[in-house]
């Protein structure tokens, strides 16, 4: 496939809307219909390449990645692994996460990444949500013991492997797939899979309440065609970076599907702990030419002298996960050259917004709908937004649902409907839109302040903090107030060299003040030393928000 999308080229974002189109295959399965297409007609191209902390490296290629896959398959469909069995992967950044993917594509079985942070409480209520037949995990004490004591409370899990090692009343995975046939037939019959079968759930990292468990069918992965090759704008033949924890659906949008398909081998960096300089060695040494982060990784990333890195392999990098500050952007266009292009998307989504390559980027804007997106604001009425008013981006689905997007929430039908009814969906998260029809991030529907009858958007104050020297990292929260109804706090993580005090507060209280309407400033303002997030990098207002309540 990726030889015809490297032919498919537009020469404006106008072109790009009208013309862009995807026909899905009957039965379509990534592994048997792309990857595997690969690997027969180029068995040489460079597919993966894994490095850790500890100096180990592996590169595949396609044609060797496929007989691990196939052996996996065979291993996994030996000890009875059908197709429709839930399978969870707690993997982090382990190359066998890729391994397993592509073999319970193969078999038809439901893919369910975690991260390796789900404490046993975490596990039984995924095992039971989900009916969890499998889990493979990775050989790390604290998530052996988690699965371990999960065990007792959840009755449809019926196997455990574990990767790299060995242990009383675990499976070895690597001793399993190295006995398995290195061919795995393609099945036929009722245990083929159509393109309405479940690929994928995921539960997400919510910044509220429990998990929801995201619903993907089979044509998922062509969703992320127009991610990989008109959003992060991957090169054939090149290596993309994405950064993210396998457990997270972020993984998937940069880490196999679109990449794939167009040309791009992706490469994974296992690390265990976050250290700026060391990344930035890490892009140096393995040449990326094309990189995806999250905001918060881009906030440490400038704090770094960046001219003592070689970074001129980077042709391209991208950023979502939570709106970009204007003062990220420009500082990382200064140091580096490169001009950062911003998307948004949810889990149950593909790129829903986005700057794309023939788009001037406008610094802290989202961009423009992608291909297949009829995408609204409506106000509290359910009315159309105009230019610049504030409404709930929402996704008309009544004429057409998106390539990619969900299908719901498993096993839950009335919370799909409360968010998607009446041929529209309500992503809960509030912007507006300027008149070059660029949209422009908020916050969150229940993260909007309401102050003396002024609305007041997180992201807003928070942008105009972050051009203070001595902000690292910032959240905006709500207080109750019984004089204004609500009032702006700040919880701020100081750069190097800064020290909390009461003159800091005043003096970033009067920089916001400057650089935004007045009423804007937050009257309460908090210093600690991390700001809690969710694994994937999300700053969790409504954990501040109960400290507050608590206090």
């Amino acid at each position: 496939m990726y030889k015809e999308l490297k032919n498919m080229n537009f020469n404006s974002y106008e072109e790009f809307i009208e013309n862009f189109h995807i026909d899905v295959p009957d039965n379509f399965n990534f592994a048997y219909d792309v990857f595997d297409k690969i690997a027969l007609e180029t068995p040489e191209k460079e597919a993966l390449v894994w490095c850790n902390d500890n100096g180990e490296e592996a590169r595949f290629t396609f044609g060797e990645l496929k007989k691990q896959c196939d052996k996996t398959a065979n291993y996994l469909a030996s000890i009875g692994i059908r197709k429709g069995d839930p399978v969870m992967l707690i993997l982090k950044g382990r190359y066998e996460f890729w391994f397993c993917l592509l073999a319970l594509h193969k078999i038809g079985a439901i893919s369910i990444p975690a991260t390796h942070l789900l404490t046993s409480k975490d596990i039984i209520y995924r095992n039971n949500a989900a009916s969890i037949k499998m889990i493979i995990a990775i050989n790390e004490k604290d998530v052996i013991q988690h699965v371990e004591d999960a065990e007792k409370d959840s009755p449809t899990l019926k196997l455990k492997a574990l990767v790299g090692g060995c242990k009383e009343g675990w499976l070895d995975f690597n001793e399993g797939i190295q006995k398995s046939d290195a061919h795995f037939e393609r099945p036929t019959g009722d245990e083929a899979t159509t393109n309405e079968d479940i690929l994928l759930l995921y539960f997400t990292s919510g910044t509220t309440g429990h998990p929801k468990m995201v619903q993907h069918n089979f044509t998922y992965p062509l969703g992320h065609i127009v991610t990989a090759k008109f959003w992060q704008n991957v090169k054939d033949n090149g290596l993309h970076y994405t950064v993210a924890d396998t457990g997270w659906a972020k993984a998937v949008w940069g880490k196999i599907y679109g990449q794939w398909m167009c040309g791009s081998a992706v490469f994974v960096y296992d690390y265990e702990k976050f250290v700026p300089g060391r990344m930035l060695e890490i892009i140096s040494k393995y040449k990326i030419t094309t990189f995806c982060a999250p905001p918060t990784i881009y906030r440490f990333l400038i704090k770094e002298d960046l001219s003592k890195y070689d970074l001129s392999s980077l042709e391209y990098c991208v950023v979502a996960g939570e709106p970009l500050n204007p003062e990220v952007y420009n500082q990382f266009l200064k140091a580096t050259g490169i001009r950062l292009m911003e998307a948004y998307g949810q889990t149950e989504l593909t790129v829903t917004l986005g700057t794309f390559p023939w788009m001037k980027p406008k610094p802290g804007s989202m961009g423009k709908p992608a291909p297949g997106y009829d995408i609204l604001l409506l106000d509290d009425d359910g009315n159309p937004c105009d230019i610049g008013q504030e409404g709930q981006i929402v996704v008309r689905t009544s004429r057409i649902k998106p390539l990619g997007m969900f299908d719901g929430y498993y096993r839950d039908e009335e919370r799909t409907k409360s968010v998607w009814h009446d041929g529209i969906y309500y992503t809960g998260d509030m912007a507006w839109y300027d008149e070059d029809g660029y949209f422009w991030f908020v916050g969150r529907a229940d993260d909007v302040i309401k102050s003396s009858g002024y609305r007041i958007g997180p992201f807003e104050v928070e942008s105009a903090l972050m051009e203070h020297p001595a902000v690292l990292e910032c959240a905006i929260t709500a207080v109750p107030d019984e004089i204004r109804g609500q009032i702006v706090k700040a919880t701020v993580v100081l750069a190097k060299g800064y020290t909390a005090s009461e003159q800091m507060a005043v003096e970033l209280q009067e920089h916001v003040k400057r650089v935004t309407a007045p009423y804007k400033y937050p009257r309460i303002v908090e210093f600690v030393d991390e700001l809690p997030k969710t694994i994937s990098g999300k700053i969790r207002r409504v954990e501040i928000r109960e400290r507050q309540h608590k206090k």
